[in-house]
Protein backbone atom coordinates (compact mmCIF):
# COMPACT_ATOMS: atom_id res chain seq x y z
CA UNK A 1 0.00 0.00 0.00
CA UNK A 2 2.90 2.23 0.90
CA UNK A 3 4.40 1.75 -2.27
CA UNK A 4 1.02 2.49 -4.49
CA UNK A 5 1.48 5.98 -2.47
CA UNK A 6 4.53 6.65 -3.71
CA UNK A 7 3.45 5.87 -6.92
CA UNK A 8 0.85 8.05 -6.91
CA UNK A 9 1.88 10.81 -5.02
CA UNK A 10 5.17 11.02 -7.34
CA UNK A 11 2.91 11.09 -10.33
CA UNK A 12 0.71 13.89 -8.69
CA UNK A 13 3.81 15.91 -7.79
CA UNK A 14 5.40 15.57 -11.21
CA UNK A 15 2.29 16.32 -13.46
CA UNK A 16 -0.72 18.08 -12.20
CA UNK A 17 -1.92 17.98 -15.88
CA UNK A 18 -0.87 14.07 -16.43
CA UNK A 19 -2.22 12.59 -12.89
CA UNK A 20 -5.29 14.85 -13.64
CA UNK A 21 -5.81 13.25 -17.15
CA UNK A 22 -5.35 9.54 -15.60
CA UNK A 23 -8.11 10.64 -13.04
CA UNK A 24 -10.43 11.58 -16.08
CA UNK A 25 -9.94 7.85 -17.87
CA UNK A 26 -11.09 6.55 -14.87
CA UNK A 27 -14.20 8.90 -14.93
CA UNK A 28 -14.95 8.01 -18.28
CA UNK A 29 -14.80 4.42 -17.23
CA UNK A 30 -16.97 4.57 -14.66
CA UNK A 31 -19.41 6.07 -17.07
CA UNK A 32 -18.92 3.36 -19.35
CA UNK A 33 -19.54 0.62 -16.53
CA UNK A 34 -22.87 2.66 -15.84
CA UNK A 35 -24.01 2.62 -19.65
CA UNK A 36 -23.07 -0.92 -19.82
CA UNK A 37 -25.43 -1.81 -16.67
CA UNK A 38 -28.55 0.72 -17.78
CA UNK A 39 -28.00 0.64 -22.26
CA UNK A 40 -28.92 -2.65 -23.64
CA UNK A 41 -27.50 -1.00 -27.02
CA UNK A 42 -25.04 -4.17 -29.08
CA UNK A 43 -21.88 -3.29 -31.57
CA UNK A 44 -20.77 -6.21 -33.67
CA UNK A 45 -22.54 -8.57 -31.17
CA UNK A 46 -21.35 -7.21 -27.65
CA UNK A 47 -22.88 -4.41 -25.76
CA UNK A 48 -21.28 -0.79 -26.99
CA UNK A 49 -19.94 0.28 -23.66
CA UNK A 50 -17.49 -2.88 -23.00
CA UNK A 51 -14.94 -1.71 -25.67
CA UNK A 52 -14.79 2.20 -24.22
CA UNK A 53 -14.90 0.64 -20.79
CA UNK A 54 -11.36 -1.53 -21.48
CA UNK A 55 -9.87 1.00 -23.53
CA UNK A 56 -10.29 4.07 -20.56
CA UNK A 57 -8.99 1.66 -18.30
CA UNK A 58 -6.19 0.71 -20.36
CA UNK A 59 -5.31 4.20 -20.99
CA UNK A 60 -5.41 5.08 -17.73
CA UNK A 61 -2.90 2.89 -16.40
CA UNK A 62 -0.85 3.38 -19.60
CA UNK A 63 -0.66 7.48 -18.68
CA UNK A 64 0.45 6.59 -15.29
CA UNK A 65 2.84 4.29 -15.87
CA UNK A 66 4.33 6.98 -18.53
CA UNK A 67 4.00 9.45 -15.91
CA UNK A 68 6.02 7.41 -13.49
CA UNK A 69 8.73 5.99 -15.49
CA UNK A 70 9.66 9.58 -17.23
CA UNK A 71 10.56 10.67 -13.42
CA UNK A 72 13.46 8.00 -13.99
CA UNK A 73 14.68 10.08 -16.44
CA UNK A 74 17.07 12.83 -16.46
CA UNK A 75 15.39 15.54 -17.52
CA UNK A 76 14.59 19.11 -17.50
CA UNK A 77 11.69 19.92 -15.22
CA UNK A 78 10.77 21.89 -19.28
CA UNK A 79 11.07 18.57 -21.35
CA UNK A 80 9.48 16.37 -18.78
CA UNK A 81 6.20 18.47 -19.05
CA UNK A 82 6.42 18.69 -22.77
CA UNK A 83 6.74 15.24 -23.24
CA UNK A 84 4.17 14.62 -20.77
CA UNK A 85 1.54 16.75 -22.12
CA UNK A 86 2.00 15.42 -25.88
CA UNK A 87 1.25 11.97 -24.46
CA UNK A 88 -1.71 12.21 -21.93
CA UNK A 89 -3.44 14.78 -24.06
CA UNK A 90 -3.41 12.98 -27.41
CA UNK A 91 -4.39 9.65 -25.68
CA UNK A 92 -7.09 11.95 -23.85
CA UNK A 93 -8.32 12.69 -27.23
CA UNK A 94 -7.88 9.28 -28.80
CA UNK A 95 -9.66 7.77 -26.05
CA UNK A 96 -12.40 10.69 -26.34
CA UNK A 97 -12.95 9.56 -29.57
CA UNK A 98 -13.74 6.01 -28.83
CA UNK A 99 -15.88 6.86 -25.84
CA UNK A 100 -17.82 9.59 -28.72
CA UNK A 101 -17.94 6.57 -31.00
CA UNK A 102 -19.88 4.24 -28.88
CA UNK A 103 -21.93 6.90 -27.68
CA UNK A 104 -23.23 7.24 -31.03
CA UNK A 105 -23.63 3.33 -31.53
CA UNK A 106 -20.93 3.15 -34.34
CA UNK A 107 -17.85 1.67 -34.80
CA UNK A 108 -14.52 3.80 -33.87
CA UNK A 109 -12.11 1.48 -35.55
CA UNK A 110 -11.98 0.85 -39.03
CA UNK A 111 -15.29 2.79 -39.54
CA UNK A 112 -15.10 4.17 -43.07
CA UNK A 113 -18.80 4.56 -43.17
CA UNK A 114 -19.03 8.44 -43.79
CA UNK A 115 -16.78 11.14 -43.84
CA UNK A 116 -17.14 12.09 -40.66
CA UNK A 117 -16.54 8.52 -39.44
CA UNK A 118 -13.24 7.73 -41.54
CA UNK A 119 -11.92 11.84 -40.36
CA UNK A 120 -12.45 10.58 -36.91
CA UNK A 121 -10.83 7.28 -37.58
CA UNK A 122 -8.24 9.00 -39.85
CA UNK A 123 -7.59 11.19 -36.08
CA UNK A 124 -7.51 8.14 -34.34
CA UNK A 125 -3.99 6.61 -36.53
CA UNK A 126 -2.42 9.93 -35.80
CA UNK A 127 -2.78 10.42 -32.14
CA UNK A 128 -1.18 6.84 -31.50
CA UNK A 129 1.28 7.97 -34.04
CA UNK A 130 2.62 10.36 -32.35
CA UNK A 131 2.81 7.91 -29.05
CA UNK A 132 4.70 5.39 -31.40
CA UNK A 133 7.30 7.94 -31.95
CA UNK A 134 7.07 9.40 -28.26
CA UNK A 135 8.13 5.45 -27.48
CA UNK A 136 10.88 4.98 -29.86
CA UNK A 137 12.19 8.19 -28.68
CA UNK A 138 12.58 6.56 -25.44
CA UNK A 139 14.42 3.15 -26.67
CA UNK A 140 17.40 5.17 -27.55
CA UNK A 141 16.70 7.41 -24.52
CA UNK A 142 16.77 4.29 -22.43
CA UNK A 143 19.79 2.95 -24.14
CA UNK A 144 21.60 6.64 -23.69
CA UNK A 145 20.74 8.01 -20.33
CA UNK A 146 21.62 6.21 -16.96
CA UNK A 147 18.41 6.44 -15.21
CA UNK A 148 17.11 6.84 -11.31
CA UNK A 149 16.71 3.47 -11.24
CA UNK A 150 19.14 -0.35 -10.17
CA UNK A 151 20.79 -1.72 -13.71
CA UNK A 152 18.04 -4.46 -14.27
CA UNK A 153 15.23 -2.23 -13.98
CA UNK A 154 16.66 0.06 -16.61
CA UNK A 155 16.78 -3.17 -18.87
CA UNK A 156 13.42 -4.40 -18.04
CA UNK A 157 12.59 -0.27 -19.29
CA UNK A 158 14.19 -0.91 -22.35
CA UNK A 159 12.50 -4.16 -23.15
CA UNK A 160 9.51 -3.00 -21.69
CA UNK A 161 9.68 0.33 -24.38
CA UNK A 162 10.70 -2.31 -27.69
CA UNK A 163 8.02 -4.31 -27.05
CA UNK A 164 5.70 -2.05 -26.68
CA UNK A 165 6.81 -0.51 -30.57
CA UNK A 166 6.16 -4.35 -31.34
CA UNK A 167 2.55 -4.15 -29.75
CA UNK A 168 2.22 -0.92 -31.73
CA UNK A 169 3.38 -2.68 -34.91
CA UNK A 170 0.22 -5.60 -34.48
CA UNK A 171 -1.97 -2.66 -34.17
CA UNK A 172 -0.94 -1.97 -37.43
CA UNK A 173 -1.31 -4.90 -39.07
CA UNK A 174 -4.96 -5.09 -37.77
CA UNK A 175 -5.61 -1.60 -39.66
CA UNK A 176 -3.68 -2.64 -42.69
CA UNK A 177 -6.09 -5.41 -42.52
CA UNK A 178 -9.08 -2.69 -41.34
CA UNK A 179 -10.44 -5.68 -38.73
CA UNK A 180 -8.38 -7.74 -36.34
CA UNK A 181 -9.85 -11.02 -37.25
CA UNK A 182 -8.12 -13.74 -39.01
CA UNK A 183 -10.44 -16.28 -40.85
CA UNK A 184 -13.85 -14.61 -40.38
CA UNK A 185 -15.14 -11.41 -40.20
CA UNK A 186 -14.93 -9.29 -36.52
CA UNK A 187 -17.53 -10.22 -34.83
CA UNK A 188 -19.07 -13.22 -33.64
CA UNK A 189 -18.25 -15.68 -30.66
CA UNK A 190 -15.63 -14.21 -28.46
CA UNK A 191 -14.05 -14.01 -24.64
CA UNK A 192 -16.43 -12.62 -21.59
CA UNK A 193 -15.50 -8.82 -21.48
CA UNK A 194 -12.09 -8.69 -24.00
CA UNK A 195 -13.94 -10.23 -26.29
CA UNK A 196 -11.40 -11.92 -28.15
CA UNK A 197 -12.53 -14.64 -31.00
CA UNK A 198 -13.05 -18.18 -30.06
CA UNK A 199 -13.43 -19.35 -33.62
CA UNK A 200 -10.62 -17.67 -34.96
CA UNK A 201 -7.49 -15.77 -35.31
CA UNK A 202 -7.55 -12.33 -33.18
CA UNK A 203 -4.62 -10.06 -33.84
CA UNK A 204 -5.49 -8.31 -30.62
CA UNK A 205 -4.24 -10.86 -28.09
CA UNK A 206 -0.87 -9.82 -29.42
CA UNK A 207 -1.48 -6.42 -29.38
CA UNK A 208 -3.03 -6.39 -25.85
CA UNK A 209 0.43 -7.84 -23.95
CA UNK A 210 2.74 -5.99 -26.51
CA UNK A 211 1.06 -2.87 -25.21
CA UNK A 212 1.35 -4.15 -21.42
CA UNK A 213 5.03 -5.14 -21.40
CA UNK A 214 5.73 -2.18 -20.01
CA UNK A 215 4.00 -2.95 -16.54
CA UNK A 216 4.63 -6.14 -16.61
CA UNK A 217 8.33 -6.56 -17.49
CA UNK A 218 9.46 -3.94 -15.10
CA UNK A 219 7.18 -4.83 -12.38
CA UNK A 220 9.18 -8.31 -12.95
CA UNK A 221 12.11 -6.65 -12.57
CA UNK A 222 11.03 -4.76 -9.00
CA UNK A 223 9.71 -7.88 -7.88
CA UNK A 224 12.86 -9.85 -8.31
CA UNK A 225 15.33 -7.29 -7.09
CA UNK A 226 13.08 -7.53 -3.70
CA UNK A 227 12.89 -10.56 -3.57
CA UNK A 228 15.99 -12.10 -4.73
CA UNK A 229 19.28 -11.19 -2.92
CA UNK A 230 21.87 -11.73 -5.59
CA UNK A 231 24.41 -9.84 -7.39
CA UNK A 232 23.38 -7.21 -10.09
CA UNK A 233 24.42 -9.30 -12.91
CA UNK A 234 22.39 -12.15 -12.29
CA UNK A 235 19.13 -10.06 -11.39
CA UNK A 236 19.89 -8.29 -15.28
CA UNK A 237 20.23 -12.11 -16.64
CA UNK A 238 16.94 -13.17 -15.04
CA UNK A 239 15.20 -9.84 -16.11
CA UNK A 240 16.41 -10.25 -20.15
CA UNK A 241 15.50 -14.02 -19.93
CA UNK A 242 11.82 -13.24 -18.76
CA UNK A 243 11.91 -10.06 -21.61
CA UNK A 244 12.45 -12.47 -24.22
CA UNK A 245 10.52 -15.23 -22.77
CA UNK A 246 7.72 -12.90 -22.98
CA UNK A 247 8.30 -11.52 -26.18
CA UNK A 248 8.37 -14.90 -27.55
CA UNK A 249 5.06 -15.73 -25.80
CA UNK A 250 3.76 -12.21 -27.70
CA UNK A 251 5.22 -13.70 -30.92
CA UNK A 252 3.64 -17.02 -30.49
CA UNK A 253 0.04 -15.15 -29.75
CA UNK A 254 0.60 -13.51 -33.12
CA UNK A 255 1.84 -16.58 -35.43
CA UNK A 256 -0.90 -18.27 -33.48
CA UNK A 257 -3.69 -15.71 -34.75
CA UNK A 258 -2.63 -15.44 -38.05
CA UNK A 259 -3.02 -18.70 -38.77
CA UNK A 260 -6.17 -18.75 -38.08
CA UNK A 261 -6.23 -20.10 -34.59
CA UNK A 262 -7.92 -18.72 -31.65
CA UNK A 263 -6.14 -18.04 -28.53
CA UNK A 264 -8.35 -19.89 -26.32
CA UNK A 265 -11.17 -22.39 -28.36
CA UNK A 266 -14.65 -22.56 -26.92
Amino acid sequence: MNAVKHLISTVRSSSPILYGIVILHLLMAVACFIGLLIDERTLMGINVWIKPLKFTLSGAIYIFTFGYLITLYPFSVRKKNIINNITSWTLLLEIGIIVYQAARGVQSHYNMSSAFDGLLFAAMGILIGINVVIMVFFIFETIRLRLKAPRPVQWAILMGWIIVVVGSWVGGQMISQVAHNVGVADGGAGLPILNWSTVAGDLRVAHFFGLHSIQIIPLFAVALSKKWKTTTRNQTVAVLIFGLVFAAWIGYTFYQAKQGMPFIKL
